[in-house]
C-alpha cells in the first residue's frame, strides 16, 4: 500500500516552479487565486497539514498552532520573522526557517533607489509633471537635497545594511555612520568603508537616514517623535525594514511641519493600509512594500523556502533555520 505523502500548505500565489519543486515530495494545496485569509480561513486550510510555505502577511501563532497539531515545519518566504510567534513554535515542537540572504542584493539596490528618488523629489517631479504644471525651466525647481558626498545613517548593520553601505561609499562617496545592537568587526567595517556610532550620534548627523533593523517588540516606533526632534530639518529618512520600527503619525506630523525634508517608505504599519496623512503629503515617496522585488528573487526566496521543507521532511534538518528564544 503506497504511503500517504505528507501535505504542505501554500498561503498565497507562487511560481510553478516552485509548485512543481514540491509536488515531487508532498501533497501541495496552493492558493491559485492569491487570496489573503482571514485568521480562521488560515487555520481551516491549515487542518492535517504537515507543513507550510507561509509569507510576512500570515500570522502563525499560539491560536493557529493550537488549532493544527499536525502543523510540523514552518517555511517563512521572508528573511524577517515577526509575523511567527517564535515562543509558540518552540511549546509546540514546530520548527520554522527563513529566507536569508537571497534578497540581500536587490533590496540594497532598492534601498539605493528609494533613497535617491526621496532626496532628489523624483516622485514629486513625476506628478508635477503629469498634472501639467511644468510650463518651463526654472534654476529653483524642485530642489532636491544631495546624495554624493552627504552622510548616510544605517540604522541596522545587517547583511541588508552592508550591502547598501558598501554601495553609498564606494558608489556615491558617501561618508557612512551605523548604529547597531553590536558594532561591526575591524575587517568588515573596512569593507563597508562604515563607522560606528550611538544612534544619537547617528540621528544628529545623517543627511539621509536608512532603517534595516530587523522589528521586534523592543524596536516598536523605535524612531519616534524624540527621534525625529534629534534629525537635521534638511534630512531624509528612508524605511525598509518594517511598518512598525517608526510612528508614521509623529512621522506625518514631522513632514508636514517642516522639521523633516522628506521620507521614502516601502513598508507600513498596518499594510496593506497605509495611514490617510502620508498619501497626502507631497514630500512622501510610498512603495508597495517591493524591496525585493525582481522575479530572481523572489523566485529565489520561494524556492529555498521550498528547499527547506523538502530538507525536513528528507534529513529532519533546516537549511536556514530561524534560531527560537528558547533555544
Amino acid at each position: 500500500m503506497k504511503q500517504q505523502r505528507p501535505g504542505v500548505l501554500l498561503t498565497r500565489r507562487l511560481f510553478p516552479e516552485v509548485l512543481q519543486r514540491l509536488s515531487a515530495h508532498f501533497e501541495v494545496r496552493d492558493n491559485p487565486d492569491d487570496a489573503v485569509w482571514t485568521p480562521a480561513e488560515l487555520i481551516e486550510r491549515l487542518q492535517g497539514q504537515w507543513g507550510v510555505l507561509a509569507t510576512q502577511g500570515e500570522r502563525i501563532d499560539a491560536t493557529v498552532l493550537a488549532a493544527c497539531p499536525q502543523l510540523r515545519v514552518v517555511a517563512n518566504m521572508a528573511v524577517g520573522f515577526n509575523n511567527l510567534d517564535l515562543e509558540a513554535l518552540a511549546r509546540h515542537g514546530v520548527q520554522a526557517s527563513n529566507t536569508p540572504d537571497v534578497l540581500t542584493e536587490s533590496t540594497a539596490d532598492f534601498g539605493m533607489a528609494l533613497l535617491l528618488a526621496t532626496a532628489r523629489r523624483i516622485s514629486e517631479g513625476e506628478h508635477y509633471l503629469r498634472a501639467g504644471r511644468w510650463h518651463k525651466w526654472s534654476a529653483d525647481l524642485l530642489l532636491g537635497a544631495e546624495v554624493h558626498h552627504s552622510t548616510l545613517g544605517i540604522l541596522g548593520m545587517g547583511r541588508i545594511g552592508q550591502a547598501i553601505a558598501r554601495r553609498a561609499a564606494h558608489g556615491f562617496a558617501m561618508q557612512v555612520l551605523y548604529h547597531n545592537r553590536n558594532p561591526l568587526d575591524a575587517a568588515t567595517e573596512r569593507a563597508c568603508a562604515a563607522r560606528y556610532v550611538s544612534k544619537a550620534e547617528l540621528l544628529r548627523q545623517a543627511d539621509h537616514l536608512l532603517l534595516v533593523l530587523p522589528y521586534t517588540s523592543a524596536n516598536h516606533h523605535t524612531i519616534a517623535a524624540a527621534e525625529l526632534a534629534q534629525m537635521k530639518p534638511s534630512a531624509t529618512l528612508v524605511n525598509l525594514a518594517r511598518g512598525g520600527i517608526v510612528d508614521e503619525r509623529a512621522l506625518a506630523h514631522a513632514l508636514r511641519s517642516g522639521q523633516l525634508a522628506a521620507a521614502g517608505l516601502d513598508v507600513f504599519e498596518g499594510e496593506p493600509q497605509v495611514r490617510p496623512e502620508l498619501l497626502e503629503l507631497p514630500n512622501v515617496v510610498l512603495t508597495p512594500h517591493i524591496a525585493s522585488s525582481t522575479r530572481g528573487t523572489r523566485l529565489g526566496m520561494a524556492l529555498l523556502a521550498a528547499d527547506n521543507l523538502i530538507a525536513y521532511h528528507q534529513r529532519g534538518q533546516l537549511l536556514t533555520p530561524v534560531k527560537h528564544p528558547a533555544a
